[in-house]
């Protein structure tokens, strides 16, 4: 039986496959700093390792998201986690580059088809905003566990467990997938609307989004390298990232909280402007406090304007195609973050990143700002 994305069984898969889905928003600090310093690669290397990742993910979530409605979403989801599962245990038992790479991109391919299922089924409730925001809190958790654990296994155990963490998490996925995954199906009859383009505000708020989520991974790649470069000890840059899981259960249900009380345009406006505060912050400072900071609250405004976005998209367009695509317009931006912020170090040090994450932030407002024409569509909530 064919389980409704209302019930908390299937609410319990979604919340799972969003968190092994959006691994990378979570992992990418440890991610990044384990090539680094686990497998000795530079990084460049190690930026364009987890891009590899995130370009499949675009990839796959630009070809399955027109397609989200027609696929068979439970059976897809679990094999594709499957896959993820496979690649990344993979990854944990080969030293080569290239072999790395392909799997990383393996893995990618996998986890973007599944979380391209995951959101076009959550797009799909009855409120896709508070959903989101649920699934979202799940991710807050999930974050709050592995910060807490997987740094500390790594650093026992050696670089490898990081990937074996990557497929038992995928592994997980694919079986609450398997158990209870819902049918992606609109909420209203959408098969004219599924003919037409989509409305112009719907491109501007992805292009807004993906710019913050290159500045995103851009910045939260290096949080971990910026704190142990510095010389501020491995002990307080691992309480910043235990503490910044905890902090990341606040956004979802905040959002969830302000869904009537906050005007979505206004929300999508702001979150550029405070992510490029908080990257000055993390960049431009030598002592602690500025660091800790904008470190701890980084993630917390992207999920609290993403979820807003959310919504928004879900509004747009009730057949579930906008907000399926949610790992394209995220991951496109997120896939040249961790390669241009590995570039940016390795030619100009960890301050040009805050100056790079001003100019993104800049060409997001640009998206987000109300024009005539849509202003209306972009004030809907």
């Amino acid at each position: 039986m064919v389980k409704s994305s209302e019930s908390w069984g299937a609410r319990a898969a979604l919340m799972v496959a969003h968190c092994a889905g959006m691994v990378d928003l979570v992992a990418l600090p440890v991610w990044v700093g384990v090539l680094i310093a686990g497998y000795g690669l530079d990084p460049q290397q190690a930026g364009g390792l987890a891009t590899l990742f995130l370009i499949g993910a675009v990839s796959a979530s630009a070809l399955v998201a027109p397609r989200s409605d027609r696929l068979p979403a439970r059976a897809v989801a679990a094999v594709s986690f499957a896959i993820a599962a496979c690649a990344f245990a993979a990854v944990a038992l080969v030293k080569t580059f290239a072999l790395m790479a392909l799997l990383h991109l393996a893995a990618g391919l996998a986890a973007g088809t599944a979380l391209s299922l995951t959101h076009a089924a959550i797009g799909c409730s009855s409120n896709p905003h508070r959903l989101f925001a649920i699934v979202g809190f799940a991710l807050g958790v999930f974050a709050v566990a592995f910060m807490g654990a997987v740094p500390n296994i790594v650093a026992a155990v050696g670089a490898p467990a990081l990937f074996w963490t990557f497929g038992g998490v995928m592994a997980c996925a694919a079986c609450a997938a398997a158990l209870g995954f819902p049918t992606a199906r609109p909420r209203t009859a959408a098969a004219p609307a599924a003919q037409r383009g989509l409305p112009r505000a719907v491109w501007l708020v992805a292009a807004g989004i993906s710019c913050m989520a290159l500045t995103q991974a851009m910045m939260f790649a290096f949080v971990e390298r910026i704190g142990a470069d510095r010389g501020y000890g491995a002990a307080a840059v691992g309480g910043v990232l235990i503490a910044l899981g905890f902090v990341n259960l606040l956004p979802a249900p905040l959002a969830a909280f302000l869904q009537r009380r906050l005007n979505p345009r206004t929300v999508l406006v702001c979150g550029p402007v405070l992510q490029a505060v908080l990257a000055l912050l993390l960049t431009q400072s030598e002592a602690f406090p500025p660091y800790a900071t904008g470190a701890l609250f980084f993630a917390a405004v992207m999920i609290f304007t993403h979820t807003f976005a959310f919504g928004l998209l879900a509004a747009l367009d009730p057949s579930g195609r906008a907000v399926g695509a949610t790992p394209a317009m995220v991951m496109i931006g997120a896939a040249v973050g961790p390669l241009l912020g590995g570039t940016l170090v390795k030619l100009a040090g960890y301050s040009s990143l805050g100056f790079a994450a001003v100019a993104i932030a800049a060409c997001a407002v640009v998206c987000f700002l109300p024009r005539r024409s849509g202003d209306a569509v972009l004030s809907h909530s």
